[in-house]
């Protein structure tokens, strides 16, 4: 098999993973976003902490990319926290393809990060998903109490895409992937710490059980995406990703009975077809 058939799939793998982490999510029930994200993050941090003890490089970093590697945290628990009330409050699908806006908005901020000028194609790209976007939040007439938590959304895509510009710098300074989820999972677990101790919600055995299998997942579609990466480069299989949509779809139909609205499926539409768009444009001979 192939790099490039391994990196695909790799990256269904992860996009089912991360389908099923919002749906555990969802399941936990009635609890604090922010109580989620610390099991999420806690899960992930003791496998990134295993594969590095297991390393020849152990836990070195440069310590003048801590700014960074502090910005990437800072954002993607933000981009969680906001994506997580996102699960609560909406369809599973329309969380999802809202969450999947970052990779539109890294490009918006790799211009002001990276200093990296945007193509003409990039700009349409942009603009075209935030018009899909729209049919998805649905401003003015949206379903009663849904258009904050569509917002909300909207955040989460943002801060996401923030996070992922971060993280392409730290990636052009050397820095290991492992490390990265080390850094990000043990930020966010002593953010939310605090807040966990003093408005901790009582849980039930089944709602620790599925909060520690939304931290499975998470852990595993970030490291299914990882492999995904090193496989080939993510121009030419990130579009796979967008896969996810349509687990969350199935995910929200099979254990919610969730059906999405004809306005939200054109927005996916809309903004997954960009992403296809972009893909074919990102593979052109003279794109690489």
């Amino acid at each position: 098999m192939s790099d490039k058939k391994k990196a695909i799939i790799f990256i269904i793998c992860s996009a089912f993973f991360f389908a099923l982490m919002n749906m555990f999510v969802r399941m936990s029930g009635d609890l604090p976003s922010v109580q989620k994200s610390f099991f999420r993050n806690f899960v992930a941090f003791f496998f990134a902490l295993i594969i590095l003890i297991r390393s020849k490089e152990g836990f070195a970093f440069d310590k003048k990319n801590l700014p960074v590697f502090i910005a990437r945290a800072g954002f993607g628990t933000l981009g969680i926290l906001c994506n997580f009330y996102a699960v609560d409050h909406l369809l599973l699908s329309d969380a999802s393809i809202l969450n999947k806006l970052s990779p539109f908005f890294a490009i918006v901020c790799s211009y002001f990060i990276l200093k990296e000028k945007i193509k003409p194609v990039q700009a349409a790209a942009v603009a075209i998903a935030f018009c899909g976007a729209l049919l998805v939040v649905k401003p003015g007439f949206s379903v009663a109490g849904a258009l904050i938590p569509s917002l909300i959304g909207v955040a989460g895509g943002f801060c996401a895409g923030i996070a992922y510009t971060y993280v392409r710098v730290l990636g052009q300074r050397g820095e290991r992937g492992p490390f990265i989820v080390l850094f990000f999972s043990a930020f966010s677990c002593i953010v939310t710490l605090p807040f966990l101790i003093f408005d901790f919600h009582p849980m039930s055995a089944a709602q620790v059980i599925t909060l520690l299998l939304a931290g499975l997942s998470a852990a595993g579609g970030q490291f299914t995406i990882t492999a995904a990466y090193t496989h080939a480069p993510a121009r030419e299989v990130s579009v796979f990703d967008y896969t996810q949509i349509v687990f969350a779809a199935g995910l929200g139909f099979f254990f919610f009975g969730q059906i999405p609205d004809l306005w939200s499926i054109l927005g996916y539409i809309i903004i997954s077809g960009v992403a296809v768009a972009m893909f074919l444009y990102n593979i052109l001979p003279g794109k690489r």
